[in-house]
């Protein structure tokens, strides 16, 4: 393979992209992230309809809002940046390997429509409807955002009655689900690498992270370190692989380090998880009334339900719907569950940790000032990791050393730096009461429980006197 020229977007370049993006038969939309973007024809018969526009109403970030005020995106403008950003992988692909991959015009709009389609199945509140509430409600039922994001691409297709291939809706519904079934038969498919572009399953990058870690930073009024342009005009496939330079490998490593540190700072946190759990509480003292949990089995049902369905609760007038109208007005009201106290998780005990229950943080109560219950304490176990637990997702990662070899190779982690931490993966247990009263007793309580574990208190502060006295 010859070298390959990467001296910026001379004037054919930007020819090419005129055609790859045919503007004649397109739409253009001005993104806040990405700039134009241009939606094509069988794109738009997915985005003019009521279930695709359903998106609008599902924040990409559930209730983050009440804690980051400009956390109002939503689910929508992330999925037309992630069409975007699948189309552009392919570009940089077709630009450099078109003639080698075979990279045609078919492949090019299944992987767009796979990037505008992934999140179609997601329920309210992001991941909190399904990680939070639906356990809670639904018994013996694995149910996943990406399975009923399957069903509702069949449903908008039969629907409105959408021209597609059926070989082609096949591939984007594979491509959607690649991150949650990488099967044998997936690993010996034809032009493999492009089921890694969208929801990348191996490694975990792809453009879905590309999308949300700047979108979300934005929004959020965060800094971010992350470039993923990089990435994005010099990765390459050898065998069947997304390669990245090897000088780029501190790059790769900023893309999970940046999804760590927004986990720990936006999505998990110690207010944010406040405000869910009482959602959920609301939402599962709701759920007998308004059947909230069987909309799941079935698309005609569930693309009806989105972020509204907190002021449907909140303006109702039944009686039945009390006590999720109160905790909703305890969330507005700023009343929320305290919290009291938080520890890491020691990494020698991480191998083998146990999810902390309310009942353990009871049973290590001593104090017989007032007698806890369970249902008075929420504890919330927190995991954060690069995307594959405790190992090291660059382990995953081909790389090579320059555009003049065919030969891929993997970076282990003694070699990327001496200063980067031996874990990949924080396991964090918080304890949260229900009344501002029971505070000081819990958090004793959550003391006792540490060091009946570990011997030591795992927790680095002790908890504020003012909070603890507070009625």
């Amino acid at each position: 393979m010859g070298e390959w020229c990467r001296n910026g977007r001379d004037e054919g370049d930007i020819l090419q992209r005129q055609n790859f993006y045919d503007r004649r038969s397109s739409k253009q939309v001005l993104d806040n992230v990405h700039g134009n973007i241009y939606l094509d024809k069988l794109a738009l018969n997915f985005i003019d309809t009521e279930q695709f526009q359903r998106l609008r109403d599902l924040k990409q970030l559930g209730v983050t809002y009440m804690v980051y005020p400009g956390a109002i995106h939503t689910r929508y403008e992330h999925s037309l940046g992630v069409y975007w950003l699948a189309g552009e992988a392919a570009r940089y692909l077709q630009t450099y390997q078109g003639e080698e991959l075979d990279i045609d015009r078919f492949d090019v709009q299944t992987l767009k429509l796979a990037g505008l389609l992934h999140d179609i199945g997601h329920g309210p509140f992001s991941h909190l409807f399904e990680n939070g509430f639906l356990p809670r409600v639904v018994n013996e039922y694995k149910w996943c955002h990406e399975k009923m994001s399957l069903s509702m691409v069949d449903y908008i297709v039969d629907e409105h009655n959408i021209d597609i291939e059926c070989e082609s809706l096949k591939k984007v519904k594979e491509m959607i689900d690649a991150s949650s079934s990488i099967t044998v038969a997936n690993s010996a498919k034809e032009k493999r690498f492009l089921y890694d572009i969208v929801a990348n399953g191996r490694n975990g990058i792809d453009v879905d992270k590309f999308d949300y870690i700047g979108r979300d930073s934005r929004a959020c009024g965060l800094g971010c370190n992350f470039h993923f342009q990089r990435l994005m005009e010099s990765m390459r496939v050898i065998g069947n692989d997304i390669c990245y330079p090897a000088k780029e490998y501190l790059t790769v490593h900023k893309l999970f380090t940046s999804r760590a540190d927004l986990h720990r700072t936006v999505y998990t946190h110690a207010k944010v998880k406040a405000v869910e759990l009482m959602l959920i509480d609301a939402l599962v003292k709701a759920n007998d009334y308004i059947p909230i949990s069987a909309a799941i089995m079935d698309p005609s049902l569930y693309w009806k339900l989105d972020d509204t369905i907190l002021k449907t609760i909140e303006t109702s007038t039944e009686p039945e719907l009390k006590e999720s109208r109160d905790l909703i007005l305890r969330i507005h009201r700023r009343n929320l569950y305290q919290f009291c106290n938080e520890y890491a998780v020691p990494s020698v005990n991480l191998e083998h940790f146990k999810e902390i229950t309310a009942r353990d943080i009871i049973c290590s109560q001593k104090s017989s000032r007032v007698t806890l219950r369970e249902e008075d304490v929420i504890v919330s176990n927190v995991k954060i990791d690069l995307t594959r637990g405790q190992c090291n997702p660059l382990e995953s990662t081909y790389f090579f050393k320059d555009y003049s070899t065919d030969e891929k190779l993997t970076i282990t982690h003694d070699r990327i730096s001496h200063l980067l931490p031996k874990c990949n993966q924080d396991r964090i247990v918080r304890v949260y009461s229900k009344k501002p009263e029971l505070v000081e007793s819990i958090s004793e309580a959550f003391e006792n429980f540490q060091l009946n574990v570990y011997g030591v208190k795992a927790q680095v502060h002790d908890t504020p006197e003012k909070k603890k006295r507070r009625r």
